[in-house]
């Protein structure tokens, strides 16, 4: 007899990124997996070579020259960062792993990052998925039904804000109501990998919220605005009592050196910080409206993508794909996000964003 994996696991279906490749097309624009068109800095490409001459050693276990970066950047304490070398996804998972276990809750909503489904099933713990509010253009987050969710089994409440993929926010009034009504023992996990790319004055990420109360966790990447999704650096804020669980738990060596010194140039750099920013300005607002004159439905965004709704029939999300597949365009499917009518965009450069706008605007057309 085989050996069982505890109750949950075999409840995961495995989460599979958006594709890179099309049969039969030597060379595609892939715009499935929310990279940045602008790339990574050129201090952070110069910190990689720095590295190589230490690749031969176990890195500082704390991550020090990264977190004293991050914490100068954002003004933040040293000692409530903690850093990962496996994106931010594993600090999610740490977090489900430290607080989580069997006959708990977690509540999350109904399109939101698959993670936090795998990370509470991974823990034997019940996710509670509840359905977001469809407003003329947008899906949001409904605070309320969130709140109203909440039972004495609940431990976590996971929220990314933006959310991905309806590219949707909280404002930070709306945050403040969604954590004063949790009780005091549910964690509240804001995952914010999105949050650099957001210039609206009534959104905040969530430093706040960590700075005030011991029940609060922001989580953030270097994969999006920063450039660096190949080497999967993610971050994290939290109140000291937290962070204590995290680090017992965490690996040892758990952000290697090339990471923290590519990591630390990175958020140092704000010329090209600002210079990501005011890409996606200009291009998200350009391909928003570009796509809507064709009649599709197409979400307002405040993060580096957008969700494209398409209609049943002969213009449906399936057909609208396999047409853009040809053309050498790859967006991402979102039908194990719950919604199999639409196809998230991620903003390119400017002659990927015209592209893939045209083969959409000739696919309506034929």
């Amino acid at each position: 007899m085989s050996p069982i994996p505890k109750p949950g696991i075999l409840d995961i279906s495995p989460y599979v990124g958006g594709r890179a490749g099309v049969a039969g097309v030597a060379k595609v624009v892939k715009l499935s997996s929310n990279e940045s068109p602008v790339g990574p800095s050129p201090a952070a490409l110069a910190a990689l070579d720095q590295a190589k001459a230490s690749v031969a050693l176990y890195p500082e276990g704390s991550a020090l020259l990264l977190r004293e970066a991050i914490a100068e950047v954002y003004k933040l304490d040293l000692a409530r960062i903690i850093t990962s070398g496996d994106g931010s996804d594993a600090l999610l998972t740490m977090l489900a792993n430290a607080y989580l276990q069997p006959g708990d809750e977690a509540i999350f909503s109904e399109h939101a990052f698959l993670v936090y489904k795998i990370a509470t099933l991974a823990n034997s713990a019940t996710p509670v998925i509840v359905p977001e509010k469809n407003t003329n253009h947008a899906l949001m987050v409904d605070v309320d039904a969130m709140l109203a969710a909440v039972t004495p089994k609940t431990r976590m409440l996971y929220i990314a804000n933006p959310n991905n993929p309806t590219g949707s926010y909280l404002t930070r009034d709306e945050m403040a109501k969604l954590h004063a009504g949790l009780p005091k023992n549910v964690l509240l996990v804001i995952d914010a990998a999105y949050g650099e790319y957001v210039t609206a004055k009534d959104y905040e990420a969530g430093i706040e919220l960590v700075a005030k109360f011991d029940n609060v966790v922001m989580t953030r990447t270097f994969s999006k605005l920063y450039g660096l999704a190949g080497l999967r650096i993610g971050w994290m804020y939290a109140s000291a009592a937290i962070c204590d669980a995290i680090n017992r738990i965490r690996g040892p060596f758990n952000t290697a050196l090339l990471q923290q010194l590519a990591g630390a140039a990175a958020v140092r750099d704000r010329d090209h910080f600002w210079k990501a920013v005011e890409h996606n300005n200009t291009w998200l607002p350009w391909i928003t409206a570009e796509i809507r004159k064709t009649g599709l439905r197409v979400d307002d965004s405040v993060a580096n993508f957008v969700l494209i709704h398409f209609p049943q029939g002969a213009k449906n999300a399936a057909n609208a794909d396999a047409f853009l597949n040809k053309g050498g365009v790859i967006l991402r499917g979102v039908a194990s996000y719950g919604l199999p009518d639409c196809l998230r965009m991620t903003v390119g450069t400017e002659d990927e964003n015209r592209l893939a706008v045209s083969l959409i605007q000739q696919f309506m057309a034929t």
